[in-house]
């Protein structure tokens, strides 16, 4: 098992700042309540189906399906859920065996063994959704089982990462009697062995949750029910919860709501939870756009950039200027882009374009994607347009697209400069460096980083104590600082908002800010 520092537990830390009422210190009522629980998000599942998902339905995932290991609530390292131990067997980080528990079983009443769990696995890869998650078993050799309750995976080269892909919500365990083994389902419905089971769902509107009874795992369910409501922006959601439609939300809180409900909420009957998340809001640079691919023009656009602006003005301080692409709170992180630019500067970005003999103003057209990241993006690339215009050195043109054509658009390398954002996988400085460099990573742009690829992350998964490796991540965050290739913007903040009649939302987020629905209750004492 991982033997890390205790760094990144600051991520699971969330602070209640209810004005109404200290959080964490009601009972539970799961006993005498009945009423689901109802929660809003702005984040839809795009399938029901694991092997076919590397997005926003591992919000809904996590509650219906089980892993092996996950997160409890407060938890760093990866724990033994659907299995009762796991570990490396080997000293080099090759071999990983797992234990399940004792019968074990699937909503229905199936049998959920070890075959289950190799059926699970093995589709991913032979379905390959694309854009599924199939790159997360990039170690993965073979998955050996013994018996019904043993399952060992052997890797193609050492990484010690691997507990934390298996603890993503991708290698949810699912029943073989309702999946196809070469094919995605499509039927609408879902065989897993969670805290829940899917009662019932209409996509787009709903999903409602009950107790799964056949359930066996660390989940300690404080509530009997939950339905969960799928909302198209902030402002409606918030409004339902004020019209107490909702009992809480937990994604999607645009910046203007989360500081209006923090300025009214004494008022409104409702609490908000700030935690520690870690999605970042980053630009990246095509190397195949004649201006973009100067690396003069990219630390020059580095130089420029008031990351504090767009933090203040544009999401009124609900997120923090970053300055590496491993956030604060993980590991490894540093603020390479500060120490090497310090604050913005119109001078020395135009020294930069001199010496590298750059007439000015560089035309650069900045893309973004309209309907994925929240509301705000919009504005927050029209600051990023004044800032850069306002300089003097840059022409700036921005556009943007609805999701699917804007995915299609980087994937075939139409934009010079684009925006993206990043949920982590799972919490490790690894997930927010290894996806982004290569020749084939997430962002459909080649990367090539000999160092980062071939020696900095070989050498960092050889390590199941990751504070053993925090030199080779600083290092591979130093050749992203060089090669502005990748420009991070900002780190963002987490936000519960509930009624006061509701409490656990303190515990509710795991290490990668997925709500754990089985946190949630009612309060039954003051």
């Amino acid at each position: 098992m991982f033997n890390r520092i205790k760094g990144p537990r600051q991520l699971a830390a969330i602070t209640c700042i209810s004005l109404l009422s200290g959080c964490g210190l009601m009972s539970s009522g799961s006993s005498g309540d009945t009423a689901p629980i109802v929660v809003g998000t702005t984040s839809a599942p795009s399938t029901l189906d694991p092997a076919a998902s590397w997005d926003g339905s591992w919000e809904l995932f996590r509650n219906v399906y089980q892993t092996l290991v996950s997160f409890p609530s407060g938890a760093s390292t990866p724990t033994p859920d659907a299995a009762e131990s796991c570990g490396f067997t080997d000293t080099s980080n090759r071999v990983y065996h797992c234990k399940l528990r004792d019968g074990m079983a699937f909503s229905d009443g199936d049998k959920l063994d070890a075959t289950a769990v190799k059926f699970s696995i093995d589709r991913i890869s032979r379905i390959d959704v694309k854009g599924g998650p199939k790159g997360l078993l990039g170690s993965l050799k073979s998955v050996e089982v013994k018996g019904d309750r043993d399952i060992t995976f052997h890797l193609n080269k050492p990484d010690a990462t691997f507990p934390f892909v298996l603890a993503t919500p991708a290698m949810s365990i699912v029943d073989p009697a309702e999946y196809p083994a070469d094919a995605v389902r499509e039927d609408g419905k879902v065989s897993g062995s969670g805290p829940y089971a899917l009662g019932a769902y209409t996509e787009g509107d709903k999903a409602e949750l009950v107790e799964n009874t056949h359930y066996k795992g660390f989940a300690d369910r404080k509530n009997n029910a939950v339905t969960i409501r799928y909302f198209k922006d902030s402002a409606s959601m918030v409004g339902a919860l004020r019209a107490k439609k909702i009992d809480a939300t937990f994604r999607g809180l645009a910046a203007s709501d989360v500081v209006g409900l923090q300025g009214k909420q004494a008022k409104d009957g409702i609490q908000l939870v700030e935690g520690a998340g870690m999605e970042i809001s980053y630009l990246v640079f095509n190397p195949k756009d004649p201006w973009a691919r100067k690396s003069a023009v990219r630390k020059a656009v580095a130089q420029v950039v008031d990351r504090g602006a767009i933090a203040h003005k544009v999401y009124q301080d609900t997120v923090e200027p970053l300055y590496s692409m491993v956030p604060r709170g993980l590991t490894g992180h540093t603020t390479g882009f500060f120490d090497d630019y310090g604050d913005p500067s119109t001078a020395k970005a135009r020294t930069i374009l001199a010496r590298a003999g750059i007439t000015t103003p560089v035309p650069l057209t900045l893309w973004y994607t309209t309907d994925r990241y929240g509301s705000a993006t919009g504005a927050e690339f029209t600051e990023l347009k004044r800032q850069l215009d306002a300089s003097g050195l840059f022409r700036v043109t921005v556009k943007g697209r609805p999701w699917k054509t804007f995915e299609a658009g980087y994937r075939k390398g139409e934009y010079p400069v684009f925006g993206r954002g990043w949920f982590p996988d799972f919490p490790d400085a690894e997930n927010f460096i290894a996806p982004f460099v290569g020749k084939q990573n997430a962002l459909g742009t080649p990367y090539t980083s000999p160092e980062i690829t071939d020696q900095l992350l070989p050498q960092s998964r050889r390590e199941s104590d990751r504070a053993a490796v925090v030199g080779q991540f600083r290092r591979a965050q130093q050749i992203l600082v060089d090669d502005v290739r990748l420009l991070p913007l900002w780190q963002g903040k987490q936000y519960i908002a509930a009624s006061d009649e509701i409490a656990g939302g303190e515990r509710a987020l795991d290490p990668s800010t997925i709500m754990m629905m089985w946190e949630l209750h009612r309060k039954t004492s003051w």
